[in-house]
């Protein structure tokens, strides 16, 4: 209970909440589309699916302030890599949460003369270019994960003498079969990357599947939807689990 209490007293939190119904409504919505008994069900699911979607976009309203604040922050890294790929996704959030804005602005009917998919798109575009920088931080970390794999490599060779030629092969391990198994031990004792990688990857399904890019089904971006929010969830509940910077 502390737990939830912790959650949703977040804005990211009930963001995350809402976000997680969201795409199990979409998911439920396609796994029962064959049941034409339940259409009731059906159309419940389409309107807490619609009502959700609506809340998380009342949620960001100031999202592109804290975007701006970020990139700040980012600009001043040492790592040149790691200060491209987040300045840049910041900064591309932050043009996601004004297209965002307007489209909750018309919404609500507060503006009317705008194209609405229009600017859908472009806020897709945006989350989907995002996602490929946030997708190049985790490949910029996996790569220094297999550079330390090489580097304990070179610790562990250790030039002995054997005392007969069977004993030759013995001495010197296979750098094939040994980098897996150290890069395994690194990812292993890394999980933020590999959460926030496969974050990365099944959100990535969504904007894809939005802009026509690579089409899916309604069911497959529904479960990837709940996939992501869940970890998205745990993060804020073990920030210790949350990749950083």
């Amino acid at each position: 209970m502390d737990s939830y209490i912790k959650l949703v007293n977040q804005s990211q939190g009930r963001d995350r909440v809402f976000r997680a119904t969201q795409y199990a409504c979409a998911l439920l919505r396609h796994l029962l589309r064959n049941h034409a008994a339940r259409r009731e069900v059906l159309e419940k699911l389409r309107r807490v699916e619609s009502n959700m979607s609506s809340g998380r976009k009342l949620f960001r309203l100031g999202n592109t302030v804290s975007s701006i604040s970020a990139v700040k922050q980012t600009m001043h890294l040492s790592d040149p890599m790691l200060q491209l790929c987040l300045t840049s996704t910041h900064l591309i959030r932050a043009l996601y949460f004004v297209c965002d804005n307007i489209l909750w602005a018309q919404s609500v009917g507060l503006l009317h003369s705008i194209n609405k998919e229009c600017w859908s798109r472009a806020a897709s575009r945006c989350y989907l270019i995002s996602l490929v920088l946030s997708l190049a931080r985790d490949v910029y970390f996996f790569a220094q994960v297999t550079a330390w794999a090489a580097q304990m490599m070179e610790h562990q060779k250790k030039p002995l003498q054997p005392k007969s030629k069977a004993g030759e092969a013995a001495c010197y391990p296979l750098l094939g079969s040994c980098i897996p198994a150290l890069i395994y031990k690194g990812l292993k004792n890394n999980p933020p990357l590999i959460l926030d990688a496969l974050k990365n990857i099944c959100d990535l399904f969504i904007p894809l599947d939005t802009l026509g890019i690579y089409e899916t089904s309604p069911g497959m971006v529904g479960l990837c939807g709940l996939l992501s929010s869940f970890i998205g969830i745990l993060t804020l509940l073990k920030p210790n689990l949350k990749l950083t910077p």
